[in-house]
């Protein structure tokens, strides 16, 4: 008998690593680190930033010439200092250079059956929408779309995500320390969407909740 994959300590590993860079996310949004926040906040939306300037291809170069400019200056600074001092420090890279970055296969497979299996609902959730497998969950899509024109008449794609990263960074701090205001408002508004609904799916032929 051969034995489970999900046992080997190749798997054993890949989910530690996962479970590790959640965490590490889940640090960033909620401000456990200040300054790796900030630096990884700040860079990201200057980055966004940028594109809503210049293109990709210009941000990119730039972020190249001033990384280079760094690297570069840093290796001759201590080229020199090493010849002045006579010391054998060697390269100031090295730990970097000899550091592993690659990324492990057992984490490429294990993301991409996941993103395949994320795609594959979705393609069967847009069937049951488009092809009205239920009434009611397609008009509440057609509302969506219909509101996602405005979105799309007010906001390009990169202010979108410019707005998706102050919001990801913002709003689950704001919801740690106002948690019970929020849910309060929350389920009043959730209540009220769905007597609406309840009211419209009633006057509707056919469209009975899906509990009955």
């Amino acid at each position: 008998m051969h034995a489970n994959s999900d046992n080997t300590p190749s798997a054993t590993a890949s989910g530690m690593e996962i479970k590790h860079w959640k965490e590490q996310v889940v640090d960033l949004l909620y401000w456990r680190d200040l300054q790796r926040t900030g630096v990884v906040f700040g860079a990201s939306l200057f980055l966004l930033l940028s594109l809503s300037v210049c293109s990709i291809i210009s941000v990119i170069s730039y972020v190249g010439l001033a990384l280079l400019s760094v690297t570069i200056s840093f290796r001759i600074y201590k080229g020199i200092l090493q010849a002045v001092q006579k010391s054998e420090d060697g390269h100031p890279f090295k730990m970097y250079l000899d550091k592993d970055v690659g990324i492990s296969s057992e984490l490429v497979h294990k993301y991409g059956d996941m993103a395949l299996a994320h795609f594959n609902s979705l393609i069967k959730e847009l069937r049951r929408l488009f092809l009205v497998e239920d009434l009611v969950d397609s008009l509440k899509f057609a509302v969506l779309m219909w509101i996602l024109t405005y979105v799309g008449a007010l906001f390009n794609g990169l202010t979108l995500l410019i707005l998706g990263l102050i919001g990801a960074f913002s709003w689950p701090v704001i919801y740690e320390k106002q948690q019970a205001q929020i849910d309060h408002y929350y389920g009043l508004v959730n209540k009220q969407i769905k007597d609406v609904l309840g009211k419209i799916q009633a006057k509707i032929p056919g469209a009975k909740p899906k509990t009955e």
